[in-house]
């Protein structure tokens, strides 16, 4: 067995035929573990990618939502000149015949 004369008898063709064989399954298991690695890889980018964008949203949301506030646009609109109203606004009623 250590001298390899299981390689150089009459039924050699064999022998030669599943070392070839066994070769080539060891490349596409290390091909396939390759590609695995990569898409674990690439999953863990996108996870990170996927957090940093809820991150932001929710931070934009945030602040949309401190515009919305009454007090941040009566702010906003005293630097233009434009005040609130002290009066009240009233309901106009219109009677049918």
């Amino acid at each position: 067995m250590i001298r390899g004369q299981f390689l150089m008898n009459e039924t050699a063709s064999k022998n030669w035929l599943f070392i070839a064989y066994l070769s080539g399954l060891a490349l596409v298991m290390i091909s396939v573990s390759h590609r695995t690695d990569e898409k674990v890889h690439e999953i863990s980018e996108k996870s990170t990618e996927l957090k940093e964008i809820k991150s932001r949203y929710v931070d934009v949301r945030m602040q949309r939502m401190q515009l919305q506030l009454e007090s941040e646009i009566i702010g906003r609109m005293e630097v233009r000149g434009l005040v609130p109203s002290n009066t009240p606004p009233t309901k106009i009623v219109i009677e049918e015949d």
